[in-house]
């Protein structure tokens, strides 16, 4: 077989599960989640699901998640499985507060990178080098993460000043700021509380209110990191080790190469979210801080469909709802609960439109019983709202997973010169 041959990318026959909405269409449906949004905000009166607080603490709280999911995409665009992430996570949090309660903030986040890129070496030595399963690989590097930072917080924090063998010292803040004008302008409007327009100023205000130089520089981490991916013959490369990296090496690529660095960059993002929640989201670091948010990172991956838009997306999602429980949680989940009937029934009725009678009635049914639940009571316990982003990591995974496409390569053992 000549080296053409195997470059060349199989074209992909379109299907029910390749569909892909265009940019109007998607457009069209997310003005649409505003509008019913808007509407359940003006019947269940909880003004706060959209008020500017809310957004603003959705968008910290999706930060460190989508860090995560972008440490995940550049691991898994070059065909290694990143399970680590949460390890990473782990010690970005415990590096950035260690270095940053004694030399200061923005030392405590190259620390924490260093630390999440220190761990990712370990997974990259053992993946790539010898070939062990990414998924033991990625729950050993965890376990060892857990373990290692409990053991040195014991010798580090336990004499410091206001430490203990489980938190930190203070760290001072990096700060926040708000954009001039635009932010109180929001923030009035809706306070108003008219149909739409106040809430999308929510939406907009809770993205220019209350920030931090670290959430600018993690939002603008996703175009960049497009451009990269996307837009340069680094990319290109990084991504054909992990679709054919077979063909990849046959073109002179040198796939363990790309392979080091692109887990070595993942280590570096999933550090820098855990520096954030131990420098920005708390200003201490708390033994067992992460909270599954390395595990939510790569759920929001794959629901983007390794690419960095939709990660932002289900980064944002998530941080939503695990900011309901911070924020009048019981009343808001409560809302939701309409919210998501509602949707139910614009699902259902489109499955019934295309002729998917099954799929079509159960959704329907299932929208009946959210609507018997949200009637029937005047807030959801408080188990609910802890629980609520978990069950929607575990919702928009099955809803999207028919629709989801992998690297070809991702998670597959590579040798230099198999192809031969």
């Amino acid at each position: 077989m000549s080296t053409a041959t195997v470059a060349k990318p199989t074209a992909q026959q379109p299907g029910k599960g390749s569909r892909r909405f265009s940019l109007p269409v998607l457009l069209l449906i997310i003005a649409g989640v505003l509008v019913l949004t808007s509407v359940v905000r003006l019947i269940s009166g909880a003004d706060g699901i959209t008020s500017t607080g809310q957004m603003s603490t959705a968008l910290r709280l999706a930060v460190p998640i989508g860090l995560a999911g972008l440490g995940g995409l550049w691991a898994e665009r070059a065909g290694v499985v990143n399970i680590g992430l949460e390890g990473m996570m782990i010690l970005g949090t415990w590096f950035g507060a260690w270095a940053g309660y004694q030399w200061g903030p923005w030392t405590g986040v190259a620390f924490g990178i260093i630390g999440g890129a220190l761990g990712a070496v370990l997974h990259a030595i053992a993946t790539v080098t010898f070939n062990v399963n990414h998924i033991v690989s990625g729950v050993a590097l965890n376990i060892l993460a857990l373990g290692t930072t409990r053991y040195l917080s014991k010798f580090t924090f336990e004499d410091a000043p206001q430490g203990s063998s489980k938190q930190s010292p203070p760290i001072d803040s990096l700060g926040t700021f708000d954009i001039p004008g635009l932010s109180s302008w929001l923030q009035t409007l809706n306070e108003k509380h008219w149909f739409l327009v106040s809430d999308i100023a929510g939406l907009v205000g809770g993205l220019v209110t209350n920030l931090s130089p670290l959430t600018v520089v993690a939002v603008a981490l996703v175009p960049a990191t497009w451009w990269v991916l996307w837009r340069t013959a680094f990319g290109l490369r990084l991504r054909s080790c992990g679709e054919n990296p077979v063909a990849a090496e046959s073109l002179g690529v040198n796939v363990y190469k790309y392979k080091y660095i692109a887990v070595i960059v993942s280590g570096g993002f999933a550090g820098l979210g855990g520096a954030f929640l131990s420098i920005v989201a708390s200003n201490v670091y708390l033994d067992g801080q992460t909270a599954g948010r390395g595990y939510i990172g790569l759920a929001a991956m794959i629901f983007g469909n390794w690419m960095p838009g939709g990660l932002a997306l289900g980064a944002g999602l998530f941080g939503y709802t695990d900011s309901l429980n911070l924020r009048g949680g019981t009343t808001n989940v409560h809302a939701l609960i309409l919210l998501l009937a509602m949707l139910l029934v614009v699902g259902g009725v489109y499955l019934l439109w295309r002729r998917r009678l099954i799929s079509g009635v159960i959704t329907l049914v299932i929208s009946a019983v959210m609507f018997l639940w949200y009637a029937g009571t005047d807030e959801v316990p408080r188990q609910v709202v802890t629980a609520a982003p978990y069950v929607v990591t575990l919702l928009v995974l099955s809803l999207s997973a028919q629709r989801l496409r992998m690297p070809k390569a991702d998670g597959l053992p590579y040798r230099k010169g198999q192809g031969k």
